[in-house]
């Protein structure tokens, strides 16, 4: 079955990103867990993020320019850490949150936009 690379691309990202949310993050919640062994499990659960984000840039870059790939990386990023955030740590969406990644999402919006964004 061949998928059209943006869906693959996007899907990977999407899933690295869950991968390196909780390995960056994902240890708050075990404030007693010497720090050590938290950077030992955060590399150990980085690496699944690189198994995923190196594909996705690959099969991405060409159809997507670098800069587009970057930015899809950081909207995916910013989506995943309100999500985990909430479910996990247990912190709420406040306005002021929203109307920074609401800003963050207009300058994303403008990297599409206009000459010499899409791919060489």
């Amino acid at each position: 079955m061949n998928l059209p690379v943006p869906f693959v691309t996007i899907g990977l990202l999407i899933l690295s990103n869950l991968f390196m949310t909780v390995a960056w993050y994902g240890h708050l919640k075990f404030k007693a867990v010497p720090l050590f062994l938290v950077i030992l499990a955060s590399w150990g659960i980085a690496f699944f993020e690189y198994l995923l984000q190196v594909p996705a840039n690959r099969l991405g870059y060409g159809h997507f320019s670098a800069a587009q790939l970057k930015t899809i990386q950081e909207v995916v990023s910013l989506s995943v850490f309100v999500l985990f955030s909430w479910a996990w740590l247990g912190e709420k969406l406040t306005w002021n949150v929203a109307a920074g990644f609401a800003c963050i999402g207009f300058g994303a919006f403008l990297i599409f936009q206009g000459p010499g964004t899409g791919p060489n």
